[in-house]
């Protein structure tokens, strides 16, 4: 398995894990590592939400997300000798979900109308959710 350059803890927010991840792009953000081009390595993340969305049927926790510090990356991570303006190439080599018991899962969720809603708000007022358990 290659390097684990960034690793996040899932029981922690990300204001409250050992290396910060960030919630936006920007380039006054400074990166948490540096590789060389060609190095293959692993990025652990957690979901949008920092963890707000439960493994449960319950679509409570949707409509009562709290999206102020939502959008939770992991990195930046920097490429040594890349300069701005030059053009990279990220090959994603594998996807996939935490490795451990429990945590092989992932959702959908549809926003209420009373929380900015969607697109279809309409028709769809409140709030859903849907888990898909990965096998």
């Amino acid at each position: 398995m290659p390097e684990t350059i960034f690793e996040v803890d899932l029981n922690k927010p990300m204001t409250e894990q050992s290396v910060l991840g960030h919630n936006r792009w920007h380039p006054d953000i400074p990166p948490v590592a540096a590789v060389n081009p060609g190095t293959v390595f692993r990025m652990e993340c957690k979901d949008w939400t920092d963890g707000q969305i439960k493994n449960t049927d319950d679509a409570d926790d949707v409509l009562n997300i709290g999206l102020t510090g939502v959008h939770i990356l992991s990195g930046p991570i920097a490429v040594n000798g890349a300069e701005p303006g030059d053009i990279l190439v990220v090959d994603i080599l594998d996807l996939g979900p935490f490795p451990k018991p429990g945590l092989e899962w992932g959702y959908t969720g549809i926003f209420s109308k009373q929380n900015g809603g969607g697109f279809l708000t309409d028709y769809y007022p409140d709030a859903y959710k849907a888990i898909w358990d990965f096998n």
